[in-house]
């Protein structure tokens, strides 16, 4: 089903660059309040090994909202009155953020996505934790 008012927006899981395609080994300055995320990869089978269609790959790459902070920018998190037990996150953590949050954008071939330090939902220590499936049914 498509939403009428994001006919034209980019889907998330055109958003997403496959894991084989290494890091960039430099990334881009981030100065202000920002966080640059690599969106995590579509799982293509459930836990117990069986392959999912593409329908149901589609939905859950609709609903990724999960990536690996790949940067922090220089203010990010450094209102004390804001972010009262610190940071929120670091390189190399894996967190979540809502769907239509941030900027996309290609950086030496890689999909990347800057958000802004207050938009990360939660973090967590592994993408695989997180079951997408679960809301398919409905």
């Amino acid at each position: 089903m498509i939403n009428p008012s994001l006919a034209g927006a980019i889907t998330n899981d055109a958003w997403i660059t496959k894991n084989d395609i290494p890091d960039p080994e430099v990334l881009p300055d981030l100065p202000g309040y920002h966080v640059l995320i690599r969106p995590t990869s579509i799982k293509e089978k459930t836990k117990g090994g069986i392959l999912l269609p593409e329908k149901a790959r589609d939905d859950i790459a609709y609903l990724t909202t999960v990536g690996r902070v790949l940067k922090v920018g220089t203010l990010a998190y450094e209102d004390k009155n804001k972010f009262l037990a610190g940071a929120w996150c670091r390189e190399g953590d894996y967190v979540c953020y809502q769907k239509l949050t941030g900027t996309k954008f290609v950086y030496k071939g890689v999909k990347l996505l800057l958000i802004f330090d207050d938009q990360v939902l939660m973090k967590i220590s592994d993408p695989e934790d997180l079951d997408t499936t679960l809301v398919l049914g409905n």
